[in-house]
């Protein structure tokens, strides 16, 4: 490939970019408190929320990085993370903690910790949302949520999954502002109950606009200072370009290709920094937001190809610039990663149901090709109207074995957002965010609201409700497995359990939402996402277009093969007893070899096209689903689900005794809807045949990994076999596919050394990571995926 993008430029900042060390930023949490201070219990909620945002915005530090040609940092350099007080007010300990970890730590200086100690604490400690949440939830929530029975998202970050739409590319925050006023002025104050309430986020959607645009105005100043005393005159018009890209965006609409990168980064910096959405802020369809703007660009001659490659790598570098916010305990263990899960949609289908793809999406291509940056997340929609030359270009730059791209199957995400309710046109323009899932951009609240454990609730229907980890009754008394008398009453008891442990996740959410609208509304995401200027109603309190709650699924691969191991071996077969298969667990499979050997080795497994167990899957799936799908939320939306880890199918690995497939105590369970490590002999495409026959149309999305050595996809012949299996799994309405291209001897000599290896970077989940940024238990659990052929 021609090397267009990578410049000196690119390759100063992107070397800032890795170089850069992690560390807390403090002053997000000091302008906030202070701005409590000042307008607490004198203003509505959202409006000192909204008022607090200006405030921040108005006299937080700015930063223009040597070389850079799109600013605005989530912090004050490269690396910087604030906190967020008012959500979760970290300990001294927390800070100690983060500082002094080997891996995903954030480094803290005196000062900081200081602040922190005189300021912060002392304002936040007993009014942080998560004091709220903590006290308000039930003894039993609490029970299951330290037993690992499920996590919560919001427990130190804010509701996220939110997409960019097309919006802001359109409209400045000055017609926005303009749009809030109409509908303040259209308010019914006699026959609409609901009026002041709706003018008060209304006003606070106006002080947000106000805020953006100043802090847009204020780079436009410091570039022209910085301009100013530049002496390079090459230098000095860079400065002087982005003064006046920055007095146009965000507060008109942009009018060229390098303006409206910008506009997109003021307003990810915006929704990122009024509050830590999980998962951050994504730009959705970059590809056709940007075609328009490149189109008419290069028609006048003002761009040409290098200049838009060497634009998207300066905003790749931004991403990559800003550290997932910090985290700590539980929520650390369901996503131990800096990354924070930008994810960004290239290909697929325009609007219309036409070919989406278009010379922006090959110029992403090589931009992730050329920046290999851990963030952002790069993922291409395949359709089947996708040309196989773009295909196979995401191939070749797959099989390079760096985690990136991720294969999603449009059609899929089209038919599970028109299951799910929205229509055609709003499905069209949707895609996938954070690791997989699924939503419809710019017009849709998708929030996850944790992880479920369904290995664990396998190891307490065993037990009849009782957690020997935390020793503890945790389910209902669903009977003494020893006394089930068939796989159905087994199941039945399972059924019991998964359902109790639903209800009391879906209650507990109930209660944190609540919590949430009243106390931490969002007016600046609001005013982004398509329904809340019209309604008059916070993205945390339903005012999308859609508003959808995920609770996502963990561990298909083990429970299906535990629930194999139990119907094959103790009723079918009768090879051994549930009451030996209860000792050996007890005793982790040691003194009991030859049972081990049974559910490891003659067991039927999920991952090999098989009936036997791929069924149990599917009852799996089926009953969950079926206790999920279609609940009501507190927003007027419902309740999905999704089938992806992150790294919590290691957490949740941790907080169990060893599984009835032979699976050790205390180690990972399998991840995404992939099988379990080791289980899937017959290769790939009996992989994706077991994978298919989970419904991933009832979902809002399901991840997949799979994992080869270099050889395998080398040549003509492997990238056909690969682009030929990921049109295979998508005609079979798979919805994403991910690849680990790499040798486990690499792997292993990384773990060794990884002083050698500090480039290296590997798939996990639904992103990729630096293989030294990951515990030695995921690291092995990695080490241990079945390396697959197409032999």
């Amino acid at each position: 490939m021609e090397n267009r993008g990578m410049n000196e430029r690119i390759k100063s900042l992107r070397k800032q970019s890795v170089e850069a060390v992690p560390h807390i930023y403090i002053e997000r949490a000091k302008l906030i408190t202070d701005a409590y201070k000042m307008y607490e219990g004198t203003v509505s909620v959202p409006e000192l929320r909204a008022l607090a945002f200006k405030h921040f915005m108005e006299n937080r530090s700015l930063c223009i990085n040597d070389h850079e040609l799109i600013v605005g940092e989530k912090g004050d350099s490269p690396q910087a993370a604030p906190t967020f007080p008012e959500l979760c007010c970290h300990t001294l300990e927390d800070m100690h903690v983060m500082d002094s970890r080997d891996i995903i730590f954030f480094k803290v200086n005196d000062n900081d910790r200081k602040i922190q100690e005189e300021e912060i604490i002392p304002f936040w400690e007993k009014r942080a949302l998560r004091s709220k949440m903590l006290n308000n939830l039930g003894e039993e929530w609490k029970k299951c949520y330290g037993a690992g029975i499920f996590t919560e998202f919001m427990e130190q970050r804010g509701p996220g999954h939110t997409v960019g739409g097309e919006v802001f590319y359109r409209k400045g925050f000055l017609d926005l502002k303009a749009e809030v006023e109409t509908q303040i002025n259209a308010l019914d104050f006699i026959n609409d109950k609901e009026a002041l309430r709706r003018k008060q986020e209304l006003e606070a959607m106006k002080i947000c606009c106000d805020a953006i645009i100043i802090y847009a105005e204020r780079y436009a100043k410091y570039a022209k200072e910085l301009a100013e005393k530049e002496s390079d005159p090459v230098r000095k018009a860079e400065l002087l370009q982005i003064a006046q890209n920055c007095l146009v965006v965000p507060a008109h609409a942009p009018e060229t290709y390098y303006q409206a990168l910008q506009m997109y980064w003021f307003v990810h910096i915006g929704v990122t920094t009024e509050l830590n959405p999980w998962d951050a802020f994504s730009p959705g369809r970059l590809d056709q937001h940007l075609y328009p703007f490149y189109k008419n660009d290069t028609a006048k001659g003002i761009l040409d190809d290098t200049k838009a490659l060497e634009l998207l790598e300066c905003l790749w570098v931004k991403f990559n610039n800003q550290p997932a916010p910090p985290k700590v305990g539980i929520t650390l263990k369901e996503s131990s990663t800096y990354t924070d899960f930008a994810n960004i949609n290239t290909g697929g289908i325009a609007p219309d149901g036409s070919d989406g793809v278009n010379e922006v999406s090959y110029l992403i291509l090589d931009c992730m090709d050329e920046m290999r940056l851990l963030q952002p997340s790069s993922n291409v929609q395949i359709s089947k109207k996708t040309p196989q030359k773009f295909l196979k270009r995401a191939c070749e730059i797959s099989r390079r074995g760096w985690g990136q791209p991720a294969f999603y199957n449009t059609e899929s995400i089209v038919q599970e957002l028109l299951n799910a309710g929205k229509t055609l046109e709003d499905a069209r323009r949707g895609g996938t965010s954070g690791c997989v899932e699924t939503g419809a951009f710019g017009n849709e609240a998708y929030i996850l609201t944790g992880y479920l454990n369904l290995p664990k609730i396998v190891e307490l229907t065993i037990y009849n409700g009782f957690d020997k980890v935390s020793n503890q009754q945790l389910g209902p008394k669903t009977g003494d497995a020893k006394d089930f008398k068939t796989y159905g009453e087994f199941f039945e008891a399972y059924k019991k359990q998964v359902e109790y442990f639903v209800n009391i996740k879906i209650e507990g959410n109930n209660i944190i939402e609540k919590i949430y609208a009243e106390y931490m509304p969002v007016p600046f995401l609001s005013l982004v996402t398509n329904g809340c200027i019209k309604s008059g109603k916070d993205y945390n309190a339903g005012g999308a277009k859609y508003n959808t709650n995920y609770i996502q699924g963990v561990g298909i691969g083990t429970i299906t093969d535990s629930l194999a191991a139990i119907k094959y071996n103790v009723f079918d077969n009768k090879k051994f007893s549930m009451e030996e298969l209860q000792k050996a667990l007890d005793a982790n499979f040691e003194g009991y070899e030859e049972i081990h050997h049974l559910v490891t080795n003659k067991t039927p497994k999920y991952g090999n096209d098989d009936d036997y167990a791929d069924d149990i899957m599917k009852s799996v799936f089926d009953l969950y689903r079926g206790m999920v799908v279609g609940r009501p939320n507190v927003k007027g939306g419902k309740y999905g689900i999704n089938m992806l880890p992150t790294t919590c199918h290691v957490y949740f690995g941790e907080v169990m005794m060893a599984s009835p497939n032979g699976r050790k105590a205390h180690l990972p369970v399998s991840e995404g809807i992939s099988p379990e490590k080791g289980a899937d002999v017959k290769g790939p495409t009996a992989v994706i045949k077991s994978c298919s026959k989970m419904d991933h149309l009832a979902t809002g999305g399901t991840l997949l990994n799979q994992k080869f050595t270099p050889s395998v996809v080398e040549g003509d012949l492997g990238l056909e076999n690969m682009a030929n299996l990921i049109r295979a799994y998508f005609n079979m309405d798979g919805h994403h596919i991910q690849f680990n291209v790499i040798d486990r001897k690499v792997l292993i000599d990384a773990q060794k050394y990884p002083e050698n290896y500090k480039d290296l970077i590997v798939r996990v989940a639904g992103y990729s990571d630096h293989f030294h940024n990951l515990s030695k238990v995921l690291q092995d659990e990695i080490i241990g995926r079945t390396e697959q052929s197409f032999s």
